[in-house]
């Protein structure tokens, strides 16, 4: 089973990095519901519960304008999949400053 590095964030709580399984059910799991990609740059993206609002999840953070409940995935992207963030952790925090 394959693992990425990842930034996890969930609410009321400070992002944090880890290596989590790069399966379907795995990033359901962490986002507690189907999966939903948003594109944050050309290598980054965030993984989110597709019904995170109508779930009435907790409001988490924003990033680049857009809110987001629940618990988040900040990851890399490898070819069509999901790959390591590429960025080390310091320069997660001054990309998004509003996650801290």
């Amino acid at each position: 089973m394959a693992k990425i590095k990842a930034v996890i964030k969930s609410p009321e709580k400070k992002p944090y990095v880890t290596w989590i399984s790069n399966t379907l059910e795995n990033l359901q799991k962490i986002v507690g519901g189907c999966i939903e990609t948003v594109t944050a740059a050309d290598d980054v993206v965030i993984i989110c519960d597709e019904e995170g609002r109508l779930k009435r999840k907790d409001f988490n953070c924003m990033i680049c304008g857009v809110g987001f409940v629940g618990t988040i995935i900040i990851c890399g992207i490898s070819g069509d999949g999901f790959g390591n963030i590429l960025i080390e952790f310091s320069d997660v925090k001054k990309l998004f400053p509003k996650l801290f």
